[in-house]
């Protein structure tokens, strides 16, 4: 798998909580089923997925909750949280079809960007970090601005 430079992408949002809330176990980028309004206003960077997931439905995946505000030119519009179909392998679905059965994984999307013209989203294969988790990572981040403080002070 080519790996992408964050430079060759044109992101238009993030989902930073994700890294905080949940143990990223797999990666996926998966095209997105768009509306001509929703295109943009992607392109103006209108877009929230903080509270966004995908799901399997009738034997595709959809993405629930991301909210792309309507294109202000526009003049009939789209819903803003609408389902949106997301687009993969065959062989990706099934490998996801198997992992989410598993108990404690979920698939949320981590960044919306465009790639070549195309509109994708990265989904992570995610597990939910319990509270202790969140306190030791806390901690380390926390242990890393102070080893990083002493290290600026001995400059």
């Amino acid at each position: 798998m080519k790996v992408e430079k964050e430079e060759d992408l044109k992101v238009i949002c993030r989902n930073r909580k994700a890294y905080f809330d949940y143990v990223i176990d797999a990666f996926y980028e998966a095209g997105m089923v768009l509306k001509g309004t929703e295109v943009k206003a992607l392109r103006q960077g209108k877009a929230n997925i903080n509270d966004a997931y995908a799901r399997f439905r009738g034997g595709e995946i959809f993405l629930y909750n991301a909210h792309i505000s309507p294109y202000s030119h526009a003049a009939d519009g789209h819903e803003p949280e609408r389902p949106r179909k997301l687009l993969l392998h065959g062989w990706e679905m099934k490998r996801l079809l198997g992992k989410l059965q598993e108990r404690g994984y979920t698939l949320i999307p981590l960044r919306m960007y465009f790639k070549n013209e195309h509109a994708k989203v990265e989904l992570g294969l995610a597990k939910g970090k319990k509270k202790a988790d969140k306190r030791e990572a806390i901690r380390r981040r926390e242990e890393q601005r102070e080893i990083d403080r002493a290290r600026k002070r001995r400059r």
